[in-house]
Order: structure tokens, then sequence, then C-alpha cells
């Protein structure tokens, strides 16, 4: 399907390119500084600042400018973004440093960075001093620590108070240090090897923080600055800037994630689609790294609290290595795994569109149903601006895949959008336009005006019952096409709750850097955004995503959800009376089905854990409470393992205990939803 000449304009004047959902700067830089001195800021930040401030007024989507409400939210993400768990600096401190909450708007505009130095100076001689603290403490630990106190520590301590004065710091610090050994010993280290351990983690951590330069100190402050818009709009400096326009390009050789920082974390944002890490299915978005080791039995070096660049350079490697690493997983809370991955390139190959056909039978009739996964919306952009008529992409994969799955007489088709983080705008909408006769398929709204994409070709690709899969990862050009199947009925959508990324970012050059920030949003035809909220699946199944911790409602300062006139459109006939009977189906096979009994077990468990709001420091009621989970997880392993007919483990580190994984459970699922929804739309009358 060839995009009209008007439409092809529009994409090109607009938006070529929907940046796949990076949450925020995947290099962010570490903090500290291990002397006395103050670090200042160049002159020639102040020139670089007032750009920015510029930049933000004029081109970003809100189009605010900076005032009193900003300054204060300026203030409050700087101190987060310094002292998340609110462990150095104490409210004698924040009564200190208020004066400068309210005079932001002020100063960034005249280049006035001094009250920013000022405010990171005095976090700096704490963290110092919290630094000199652990290592004091790890030279006497074994005979001044008592694990047998119920003493505990907060889970999430952001929404802890200060403390009053600074030596009210040290009982914390002296916690925090005692659940690091705790850590360490449920995994069975010895105390001689845990002080070594931890003495050089602390003097390298120390030695890092003395390399901390106003550079550093300029890119956290104007990163503070740049969100206070929004969460996707922030700055470059020029190393980061390098390190971006590499991970867009895709080139480097690593596992295939999306890092960022966490507190003293790296968090896992998500999965690059058939990268090495999704492919394993060991690693999920919202799972912590707290070590990495270089090969498959290499020595795990600690990496709580380490810069995130210097953490993606330990994962990094040539292909065909192995890097080991220690995470917290996401659907645990005090206890680790250790898992191995092979580093690879993200094969082009492996990220395009994939079909496959299963056979279903139900009743005495089989139903062949076509399955097409598609991991990003994909281009070769040069080669469509050279006019080359076979150029790379999506929809001319698909449209391939249509043709052979018509040929086969399919009875159905599911598009698979799990975890597609998006991609290419002129993608989305000619995806959409081969399972529609035509019409607008999105709108796009800019301070100044509301534009529309459309599906100019009368002529569709695949006319019969169609199904689209989405979750918590599926995001921006995914949400679009799903958007517009939902709102012209022309299928039904099935999974769980999408992503919500519904903004659109564009980079602009600043001297040596980059700002990327927020120039519009993205609307469905029927008005709704799809921002913050997401698109809501006609079925849900159960979230296997930690939701806290995942999609555009967990990014503090999102832009909200909201409505814009519809749009004039054509809608086939309303699937409402389908729904409550195939929920009904759905539910009842849901109940008896193996591996859905399992995966809500799991689910179940999850929730379980993360309703805790702080973990004991006894060490007894730790391991007690880690066995108790590993037994549970065995248990619901093993009654999966005996319903399949397979024999029972007696661990969990067993090699044998891979069986399928979440998403291969839904797909079964899913596959069964299909028949049914072909089965009550035909006995409904329904015809594509």
């Amino acid at each position: 399907m060839k995009p009209s000449k008007k439409t092809s304009k529009i994409v090109s004047l607009i938006y070529l390119f929907i940046f796949s959902f990076l949450l925020v700067p995947f290099f962010s830089i570490g903090i500290g500084f291990a002397e006395t001195s103050q670090i200042v800021p160049l002159k020639t930040y102040s020139d670089q600042c007032i750009k920015i401030i510029s930049a933000l007024e004029q081109y970003h989507y809100l189009g605010k400018k900076l005032d009193k409400v900003i300054s204060a939210n300026i203030f409050d993400r700087y101190i987060k973004s310094l002292d998340p768990g609110r462990q150095l600096l104490t409210q004698q401190d924040m009564k200190a440093i208020s004066k400068y909450k309210y005079r932001f708007d002020r100063d960034l505009k005249k280049g006035n960075l001094v009250p920013a130095y000022d405010i990171f100076n005095l976090y700096l001689s704490r963290a110092v001093l919290r630094l000199e603290y652990f290592l004091t403490l790890v030279k006497t630990w074994e005979s001044e620590m008592d694990f047998d106190t119920d003493d505990k520590i907060f889970i999430d301590s952001e929404d802890q108070p200060f403390q009053k004065r600074p030596e009210d710091l040290y009982p914390l610090w002296k916690n925090e240090l005692k659940n690091h050994i705790i850590t360490k010993k449920l995994d069975n280290q010895e105390n001689d090897k845990i002080s070594e351990s931890l003495e050089k983690i602390y003097t390298n951590r120390l030695k890092r923080l003395s390399q901390t330069n106003t550079n550093d100190v300029f890119q956290i402050f104007m990163n503070s600055v740049t969100t206070s818009f929004d969460p996707h709009t922030q700055y470059f400096a020029p190393r980061v800037s390098e390190d971006f326009d590499i991970h867009m390009s895709l080139s480097l050789e690593g596992i295939g994630a999306v890092l960022q920082n966490e507190y003293e974390y790296t968090k896992v944002v998500r999965l690059i689609p058939k990268g090495p890490a999704d492919k394993s299915h060991l690693l999920m978005p919202g799972d912590k790294i707290i070590g990495v080791g270089q090969g498959k039995d290499g020595e795990l070096k600690d990496t709580i609290g380490e810069r995130i660049d210097d953490v993606v350079k330990l994962i990094r490697g040539p292909k065909n290595t192995y890097v080991r690493l220690k995470i917290i997983p996401a659907n645990k809370t005090d206890s680790t795994t250790t898992i191995s991955i092979k580093r690879d390139k993200v094969k082009l190959e492996e990220q395009s569109a994939k079909k496959k056909v299963v056979t279903i039978t139900q009743g005495n009739k089989n139903f062949k149903i076509g399955i097409i996964e598609i991991p990003n919306f994909y281009i070769d952009f040069a080669a469509y601006h050279r006019g080359e008529k076979d150029y790379k992409s999506t929809t001319k994969d698909v449209q391939k895949i249509l043709f052979e799955l018509n040929k086969e007489k399919v009875d159905g088709i599911i598009v698979d959008l799990r975890d597609n983080g998006g991609g290419s705008l002129k993608e989305s909408n000619d995806l959409t336009g081969l399972f529609l006769k035509d019409g607008p398929t999105v709108q796009i709204k800019t301070k100044h005006r509301i534009t529309r994409l459309y599906d100019e070709d009368p002529s569709i690709e695949y006319t019969g019952p169609l199904l689209v899969l989405i979750n918590r990862m599926s995001a921006s050009a995914s949400e679009i096409f799903a958007g517009a199947i939902k709102d012209y009925n022309r299928g039904i959508i099935v999974g769980t709750k999408s992503f919500g990324k519904g903004t659109v970012q564009e980079l602009k050059p600043l001297g040596k850097g980059k700002l990327k920030l927020t120039s519009a949003k993205f609307y469905r035809v029927s008005g709704e955004s799809t921002q913050n909220r997401g698109v809501v699946p006609d079925l849900k199944y159960p979230q296997i995503y930690k939701i806290k911790h995942t999609g555009e409602s967990s990014l503090d300062g999102a832009l909200p959800w909201d409505t814009i006139l519809k749009t004039s459109y054509n809608a086939y006939r309303s699937l409402e009376p389908v729904y409550a009977t195939l929920l009904e189906k759905y539910q009842e096979r849901a109940q008896h089905d193996p591996g859905m009994i399992y995966l809500m077990k799991r689910i179940g468990l999850t929730n379980h854990l993360n309703t805790q709001e702080t973990l004991s420091l006894n060490l007894a009621k730790r391991r007690e409470k880690l066995d108790v989970y590993t037994r549970q997880e065995l248990e619901n392993e093993n009654e999966y393992r005996v319903a399949l007919g397979k024999k029972s483990v007696e661990s969990l580190d067993d090699d044998s205990i891979k069986l399928k994984n979440p998403k291969e459970i839904m797909m079964e699922q899913t596959h069964y939803v299909m028949v049914d929804f072909i089965s009550i739309a035909a006995k409904l009358g329904y015809g594509w």
C-alpha cells in the first residue's frame, strides 16, 4: 500500500519517527565528590543555560514560561535527584536552602547557576561523610552489629520525612549497611569475604566521587530543569549526547536493554525486542541490577551506587561472550538471583515482522489462526527518501505476510504487539491502512494546530476477524495502531493496558549538546489521548508487570490524559455485543488451565511481596521469609509441572525447570480467545 503524496508530506513535515519510548536518560550521571573543595560552574554554562530555557519556553508542547510554580518544581526534583532516599539532607539543610526554591525562574533566565551549585556542594559533603562512615563500620561490623534485633528499613524511603539534624542520619546509614550485609549473608558469603568486598566497594565509590566535576553537576541540574516540564524532556551534555546517538543506532553489542538509575540501583526500563535479554526470558523491566560479572564464571562486581554509564560499560562487550548479572527481580523485594546472558547484536532480520500459523480444535471443527508478531515499527528511511520501491518497512513485510496468510485461508489473524515500544509514525499509519478501507488513523496536536494522518488507499489487505494483543510495554506507535483498530471496531484488543506514551519528542542541537523536548501529543480518531492512560483492552489479561514501576503513569510529572474533538471517520459495527460472552468463556477456561492457574499464583505471590513497606534487619527472620517464599514458588512450579505430565524438581535451580514463560502462556490463551471471537461474531451475524 503506497502512501499518498499528501500523507507523505504531512509525515515529513511533522514527525517521521516516534522515539521508542526512552523514559529517562539511560546514561544518567553519577553524583558525589570525595574532597571538600567546592565545585563551581563554568562561564560557558551560563550561556548554555539561557539557551536551554529559551528553547523550552519556545518549543515545548505546554507553551509554559518559567515561573514560580516551575521554579518550585525544579527545586523539588533537584533535591530528589540528589537525595531520593532522604538519607543525606536534613530538615536543617532544607530550611537553609529553601531560599532558592522560588528563585530559579529569575536565576536561570540570567544564567545564574550559583544556587544550584551551592545545593550540590551541601549534598556533596554529606555524601562523602556517609561513605567514610561506611568504611569505618566495615572494619568493626562483626563485633558491633546485632542481627537479632527487630530493626527495619523502609523499602521506598522517599515518602519518609527528612531527619532533623545531621547526627540523626547515622542510624539510617548504619541500617543501610546492615541491610547490605544481610543481602550478602543470604547469598551465603563468609564474613571475611563480606568485609573485603564492602571495603573495596566503598573505597571505589569514594574515589569515583572525587572525580565528579562541574560538567556532571550541570548535567544533573539541567535535567531537573527540563523534566520539570515533563519526564521525556531531557538535556544531553556532549558525552551523554554521543551515548544517546549510539543507543538510537542500536549498533552496540550487548544484551539489548535500556537502563536507568533508581536510587543506588541500576533498573531495567525495557528490553529491546528480540535482543539477547528478551530472548533469554531471564530479565524483565523492573529488575534491579546489583552486580555484573564477565563470562559464565567471572567474579561478580557489586554495582550498587555505581554510575550508570560505568555499569553499562561492564554489561557491554563482544558478541558471543557471556555477562553475568546479579539482580533483584521486579517480583521480589529482598532476594537476589544471578543470571547469565550471551551478548549479541540486535539483528535487523530478527526485528522484522514474522508469521506463524496454528490450528486450534474446538468441538468438531478446526480453526486455522495466523499470528503476526511485530517487535517494532521500522523503516529504512534513507532508501525511502531515495525513492527506492523495495525499501524495508513494517508495512511492506506485513503486507507480504497477509498475502501468504490469505492464500492459506486462515480463519482469523492475531497481531502481537507485546513489548513493541514504537518506532516510525509513518509505519503505524500505513500498517493501520492494511486493515481499513480509508480514513484518519491518528490526530497530532502541537501548541498551534491539530493535524491528522490518513489512510487514503481504499484497498484492504485483510478483511477477516482481527485480534490485537498488547501489554504494558506496548507503547507509542503500537498504541496508535491498537487505538485505531479499537475506534474503528475493526477488531478486538486483548491483553493488559498499554504503556501510555502519547507524546512526541524532537531533538534540537544546543551547542555540542542536545535538547530532547516534547513538542506534540497523539490523539485517537475518537478524540481520546493515548497519553498516560494508554489503550485499555476489550478483554483484560492478568497484569505481569508492576504498574507502579512501569508505564507512563509511573513517571513523575507525566503529562495527563485528556481529549480533543473526535474527527470524522466511518466505524464498523460495534463489537460491544461480543465482549460479555467472550469474557465469560475466557474466565471459565482460565479457571481450569494449568498455565493460567500457575500464572495467577505467581502474580498473587508477587503482589503479596509488593505490599511490604519495610524490610526486617533480623537475619533469621529474613532467611525464614526467603525460605517460605522459595518453598511457595517451588510448590507452584511443581504443581504446574505435574499438570503438564512432567516430573517434579527439588530446586528452583534445576536446569530442567524451564517451562513455558508467561508470554507463551498468554499466547496460548489468545489462540482460544481468537477462536471464541470468530464463533461468537459469526453467530451474531458479523461479516468483514
